[in-house]
């Protein structure tokens, strides 16, 4: 069977980032599939990492292991943060509905909290839950030059532009910006390498999520394929306070990545009427993995509580889409986009 290559842009949504968990599972038993570069955000930026890491620690096999074990072990910790969520879910998983419900209260009583006070306020020490199982990473292997290129996407509170790390500028700390929500974290601070100047930086989904811009000048192959986890389309419109704080949620950390494929679609039509001719312009191709009827059937509350059992579906709910989509699209990889830009924003 023919070899491929392409590059992945995963996108950020907290707990929600276990749906590219099993996606990434999926593409990664598919021997005659491999990844040249790699853009993400937040939760997608965790998994890169990840994937990584694995990857040239073991290859193929290490880095599904690997993948199982970061998200297993972000779910042990958010049962011991959120014991009710975890009690009920292991229960039974019927009772998922009430654990997602719990969540939720807990989600709105902290939503209130941060109103009025700031993570400087109520995190004074500025501790992150996850920052020690960040480093246990290999970064000499997560920014070695080989294997996928990672760009890592994250919002500069100063100037309001995306800082994009790559190499030997991804760490922990740029990961952390990466999935920086200010009203629940301090800013990250990390010294520019050409300024030495301590720049602050915030979520990269509020600029980028992700960002496909590395991939047209730094990679070779044509293919991106982005792995959603924010709707992006629902049929009904909000109504309650829940409904209308989720939808906003999903259109502004859909924006920016909706923006940039509006803009390949574009380049596209000018490429194709022959407006543009030259080896200079890429004729990017788009692809897309997306499960919005499960994703739209959860709240922005859970993308902050990894309970076991709501990872696991979702990992599940990836791994299926995967399938699908390699079922569907194989052919199409490295001939054209099995996206409809054009449709998607007429």
């Amino acid at each position: 069977m023919s070899q491929k290559t392409i590059n992945l842009a995963l996108q950020g949504g907290g707990a929600h980032g276990a749906l590219t968990w099993g996606v990434l599972d999926r593409l990664l038993e598919e021997e005659r599939l491999s990844f040249e570069g790699i853009t993400a955000t937040s939760a997608g930026a965790m998994n890169a990492a990840v994937l990584k890491h694995g990857l040239m620690s073991g290859g193929r096999a290490q880095a599904k292991a690997a993948l199982e074990a970061f998200w297993l072990e972000v779910a042990r910790r958010g049962t011991v943060s959120n014991p009710v969520v975890g009690w009920l879910s292991a229960l039974n998983p019927m009772l998922a509905p009430l654990a997602e419900a719990q969540a939720q209260a807990s989600y709105f009583a902290g939503e209130q909290l941060t109103r009025v006070f700031s993570p400087y306020d109520l995190n004074p020490l500025n501790v992150h839950p996850l920052r020690d199982l960040l480093d246990a990473l290999d970064f000499g292997h997560v920014c070695h030059a080989d294997g996928p290129h990672l760009f890592i996407c994250a919002t500069n509170v100063r100037t309001g532009k995306i800082k994009v790390f790559e190499g030997e500028e991804i760490s922990t700390d740029a990961i952390l910006a990466s999935a920086c929500l200010p009203t629940l974290f301090q800013a990250v601070e990390i010294a520019d390498k050409e300024t030495g100047k301590r720049e602050a930086y915030w979520d990269g989904g509020y600029i980028g999520n992700p960002a496909l811009y590395p991939l047209f000048y730094a990679t070779q192959t044509r293919d991106i394929l982005i792995v959603h986890i924010n709707p992006i389309e629902r049929d009904d419109v909000p109504k309650d306070a829940q409904g209308i704080l989720n939808r906003v949620n999903e259109v502004s950390f859909n924006s920016s990545l909706l923006r940039e494929l509006r803009a390949i679609e574009f380049v596209k039509r000018l490429i194709d009427d022959g407006t543009l001719r030259g080896r200079s312009f890429k004729d990017v191709l788009i692809h897309s993995i997306r499960d919005d009827e499960t994703m739209a059937a959860l709240s922005v509350a859970t993308k902050l509580h990894p309970d076991r059992a709501l990872l696991e579906r979702l990992r599940d709910k990836g791994r299926a889409a995967a399938e699908a989509f390699l079922t569907a699209h194989w052919d199409d990889l490295g001939t054209r986009s099995s996206v409809d830009l054009r449709q998607m924003f007429s």
